[in-house]
């Protein structure tokens, strides 16, 4: 899948670790790390608060743009 690729591309740009990125977004460290494996698929809610936490679109995310 790629939008656990693209979520850890996206922190590790912005020079955050996966608990910095836990801590503003109100969840575990585990939940990040689930994300970025693809263990877990962030839900429609948590998709939305990542998308504007990067400020890229949920399309980017699912891998459905590139931009």
């Amino acid at each position: 899948m790629v939008i656990g690729t693209r979520i850890r591309e996206l922190r590790v740009a912005q020079e955050l670790s996966q608990q910095q990125l836990a801590n503003s977004l109100g969840v575990k460290r585990s939940t990040i790390c689930k994300y970025e494996t693809n263990v877990n698929i962030p839900d429609a809610k948590m998709l939305i608060k990542l998308a504007k936490f990067f400020d890229v679109s949920a399309d980017f995310l699912l891998g459905l743009s590139e931009y």
